[in-house]
């Protein structure tokens, strides 16, 4: 599914706030690991490249792996921390 071209509306925030964070895909992936997501390295590479759609779930997970507001990383209103 596409809106507007796009698989999902977090890529750009997702990458900026882990590069910021310093952590590495795989080091993200893992953290999700420890959260019951199911992803790995690849999968976080296409969604920062806007090649794979994200779950609800995942939007949470991510802001919590990388201590986000959910409401920033999906639309970039609020504060960037939780």
């Amino acid at each position: 599914m596409e809106h507007y071209g796009n698989k999902n509306i977090v890529y750009k925030r997702l990458k900026a706030a882990r590069k910021k964070a310093r952590i590495s895909q795989g080091d993200l992936a893992a953290k999700m690991q420890t959260m019951n997501v199911n992803i790995d390295q690849q999968m976080i590479s296409r969604i920062e490249r806007n090649q794979r759609v994200v779950t609800d779930y995942e939007v949470i997970c991510f802001a919590k792996a990388l201590n986000l507001n959910a409401l920033w990383l999906l639309s970039g209103y609020e504060d960037m921390l939780q």
